[in-house]
């Protein structure tokens, strides 16, 4: 497969506004008839759905700590038959862990570097002028190797601020490929683990439309197309499913699910078949596996304990087949959940799990677990890779630990995870299996 020519679109640090450009330039590039495919670098399973509406083609995430070289290259295979590929970093270009992970330090400029991408960075000028500069040489120089296209300077107050700014610049060698004026109404909705779900967002169509225009009206499109590179051609697989039918939880309290592991597992010919716990809906009956992923039931807790065609299909099928829950999918099978003001709220019951969101605590950050029992077609002793984030807090745990689960430094976590019968969960979202 020949590799499209591609960029990768970071920033120093989180909140620049790199998503406003990501999205803006996704759409101005379909606008203007490119087939472009996005990707995510980094475990976000947010920012895909709005790349997706952008670009209108489905975006993938890249992980250098959490995948093997054979699931980016699998991973990379997706941008087949596009003209461009623009990818968005996540925190800082540089950030990642401290302990190598199958091929990295899950930093962008991995990614970057991976693919062969020449990254264009976000930088917020707001009081500074000529230094920014000098923070713009220092990610240029840090690691040469990374390809460097240039930068975009964001929340530019004034003309007179954006001719120091671009002073500056031009002194550092530095090109500018666009000055984006201080602008408060582009910032998207955002709620504890981020950005709101996409398919939440009151207005999104006519909020990236606004992106790409304002994009058109500061930043050289052009310039931007023509700093894209193509890397070397990547292979590879995606996983492989663990059922033939699979009854997939998806509305907006169940929807945080990496495209890779569904794209893989329609690609071997198993089948997806979405069904709403908010609308009420029961799993399939004729399903192999019933899987909850991640999302924010807290914020539905009452709807979901009062929804028993809902919940009597879920214990039925778990009578007699596997049902699998990931982060919020894992505290809807358990016993309870208990919401910020501190309402307790009946689950299914299947696991007894219970989670309290009165009592906050913040969890984050990369996972390896060693399974201590067979999870989503895994046996035990699979290691996998994954990732954590959330805000609730363990009050039981009555069940069997389902692995030995550590951070990315192998330091022990004890968010374990619980099995009891055919039901499993875990609060960490699975992205592959170890291979080294």
């Amino acid at each position: 497969m020949t590799m499209p020519p591609g960029i990768l679109i970071s920033a120093p640090s989180s909140g620049t506004g790199k998503t406003t450009v990501m999205l803006g330039l996704l759409r101005a590039l379909a606008e203007d008839g490119l087939a472009v495919q996005p990707f995510k670098s980094g475990p976000d399973y947010i920012d895909p759905a709005f790349h997706h509406a952008a670009a209108r083609r489905p975006a993938f995430n890249l992980d250098t700590w959490a995948m093997p070289s054979t699931l980016v290259g699998g991973i990379s295979e997706q941008a087949k038959g596009a003209d461009i590929v623009v990818a968005e970093g996540s925190m800082g270009l540089f950030d990642g862990v401290a302990t190598r992970g199958e091929g990295g330090f899950g930093s962008s400029a991995e990614t970057a570097l991976m693919m062969g991408w020449p990254v264009v960075l976000v930088i917020d000028v707001g009081g500074q002028a000529q230094s920014a500069a000098a923070t713009a040489l220092g990610f240029k120089s840090y690691n040469p190797e990374v390809p460097f296209a240039g930068v975009i300077l964001n929340r530019c107050a004034s003309p007179r601020h954006e001719r120091l700014a671009r002073l500056g610049m031009d002194q550092a060698g530095i090109n500018v490929l666009g000055v984006l004026p201080r602008r408060g109404d582009l910032t998207l909705p955002e709620r504890h683990l981020g950005l709101i779900q996409a398919i939440e967002h009151p207005d999104l169509e006519a909020a990236i439309a606004g992106y790409a225009a304002f994009l058109r009206s500061h930043v050289d499109i052009e310039a931007i197309k023509a700093t894209a590179r193509a890397g070397d051609a990547k292979t590879g697989t995606l996983p492989r499913p663990p059922a033939q039918r699979i009854a997939l939880a998806r509305d907006t309290a169940f929807s945080f699910t990496y495209p890779h592991l569904l794209t893989g597992w329609r690609n071997s010919g198993a089948e997806v078949l979405p069904f709403s716990p908010l609308a009420n809906e029961a799993p399939d009956p004729s399903a192999d596996l019933v899987w909850l992923p991640g999302g924010y039931p807290e914020l539905h807790a009452g709807t979901l304990a009062a929804n028993q065609t809902y919940l009597s299909g879920l214990r039925k099928h778990a009578q007699t087949k596997p049902v699998h829950g990931e982060c919020g999918g894992y505290m809807a099978l358990g016993t309870a959940l208990i919401d910020k003001e501190g309402t307790r709220h009946e689950m299914a019951g299947l696991l007894g799990l219970v989670t309290s969101y009165e009592k906050r605590k913040f969890h984050l950050g990369y996972r390896q677990a060693t399974l201590q029992a067979p999870m989503l077609g895994f046996d035990a002793g699979a290691r996998l890779r994954g990732h954590e984030f959330h805000y609730s807090t363990i009050l039981e745990e009555p069940d069997a630990p389902l692995a030995n689960v550590g951070d990315a430094d192998g330091n022990p976590v004890p968010e374990t995870g619980s099995i009891k019968g055919n039901v499993t969960g875990t609060f960490f979202h699975m992205i592959s299996e170890a291979t080294s």
